[in-house]
């Protein structure tokens, strides 16, 4: 089955504009997720919003965002004065800016996406920005609204796409000084330096996707596979409907084998 698209909208340079789709990079479907049941009954478990005070369950359409300002003290805010922030940049990634890929550090990389044509007539003006930036060795620094925030988002020219990721805000980030500051200048032991260095060219290879294998994703796995083996599925109990009266579930292909055995014992056509 295809996947949707997480965000389909439009690329532009100047002038240049075409219609592209957008899909997370990575995926997280295939981690083991647990539902919390009641262990008496085994049933599922579901959560509702309370009032802190009051105790009163608060219905879907009573709840509403709230920044706070001081002790109990909070400013409203509307759905539609959110969805109204940012507007131009919800279905356009207009590129503005340009930077060498080299000058952009790792620590301000978030989310990837896979970014590309959504329509075969826009492909060339999609590949030509894709083509020049690489030729370039540039990345294309824009803004795009993704879950109601404007994020700054970086398009990296990637093979045949272009890869999108979501920056992080400037106060995400943390000056690293707060935290080497304290390691002492010196320069490495020199009568160490080849042992540690003999050490890495033995244990180097190639990169492999194994290197980042979930252990505790496997354990757990044959942990369920093994109770899935031990573990009976409860008996169906007998229907309480009296005899004579059709279950609600009716399979169509024995009502149809049953029809036509009818037809043919009356001599029917």
């Amino acid at each position: 089955m295809a996947l949707r698209p997480y965000w389909k909208g439009y690329l532009k340079l100047s002038l240049v504009t075409c219609p592209v789709q957008m899909m997370p990079a990575t995926s997280e479907s295939e981690k083991v997720r647990f539902h919390t049941l009641n262990r008496q009954t085994h049933n599922r478990v579901v959560s509702h919003y309370v009032d802190a005070v009051t105790g009163n369950e608060v219905g879907e359409d009573d709840e509403v965002k709230g920044y706070q300002r001081g002790e109990n003290d909070y400013i409203i805010l509307e759905d539609e004065e959110l969805e109204n922030v940012a507007l131009n940049s919800t279905k356009t990634i207009d590129i503005d800016v340009f930077a060498p890929h080299a000058s952009i550090d790792w620590i301000w990389l978030d989310t990837p996406y896979y970014l590309s044509p959504d329509d075969p007539v826009g492909q060339e003006a999609f590949s030509v920005i894709r083509d020049a930036m690489a030729a370039e060795h540039m990345v294309g620094i824009s803004r795009l609204v993704i879950s109601r925030r404007e994020r700054a988002v970086m398009l990296e020219p990637r093979g045949k796409g272009i890869v999108l990721w979501t920056l992080r805000y400037g106060d995400e980030v943390r000056d690293e000084a707060d935290y080497f500051g304290g390691i002492d200048d010196e320069p490495s032991d020199s009568e160490l330096m080849p042992l540690i260095e003999q050490l890495i060219r033995k244990e180097t290879r190639h990169w492999d996707s194994k290197l980042v294998a979930d252990p505790v994703q496997d354990k757990l796995l044959e942990i369920i596979e093994s109770k899935r083996k031990k573990t009976k599925r409860p008996a169906k109990t007998r229907s309480s409907e009296p005899k004579g009266t059709p279950n609600n579930v009716v399979n169509i292909m024995d009502a149809l084998r049953k029809s036509v055995a009818a037809e043919t014992r009356t001599g029917k056509r």
